[in-house]
């Protein structure tokens, strides 16, 4: 008799789950094996504002390009570039992008006349700064 008891316990089982009791629990999901959408947003571009102090300096006088840096980490140096020619010159100047995005690196010129400048980092290139040197 205990044979007979599991065989109806068995089949009653098999029962209700065809019959969708509790075949949910059992059943893969629709949608298990079908590709799902990624909902990636795309990283901010990188960019870079800059601002001279001074927009007329003597020749080697200091003054500073600050600005702010938007998608670039934290601790990248950002350097300036002067425009010689027609080519952009990278200055021995440089400083790190501070945690709030944040920089301020100090500039001194010999060239006299009127010089193009940009700040350079990550893979943002800042627009150009007139600087006139005496």
């Amino acid at each position: 008799m205990n044979r007979a008891l599991r065989y109806v316990a068995v089949g009653a089982i098999a029962l209700s789950l065809l019959a969708g009791g509790s075949a949910a629990a059992f059943a893969a999901p629709a949608d298990l094996h079908s590709p799902k959408p990624i909902a990636a947003t795309a990283p901010a571009a990188a960019s870079l504002t800059a601002k001279a102090s001074a927009t007329t300096v003597n020749a080697w006088q200091e003054f500073r390009i600050s600005g702010i840096a938007k998608g670039i980490a934290a601790g990248t140096k950002v350097g300036v570039q002067q425009k010689q020619g027609t080519k952009w010159v990278a200055l021995p100047a440089q400083t790190p992008v501070n945690a709030t995005g944040g920089y301020a690196v100090r500039v001194k010129l010999g060239l006299k006349g009127v010089n193009q400048l940009r700040i350079v980092g990550g893979s943002a290139v800042s627009p150009v700064v007139t600087v006139t040197v005496r």
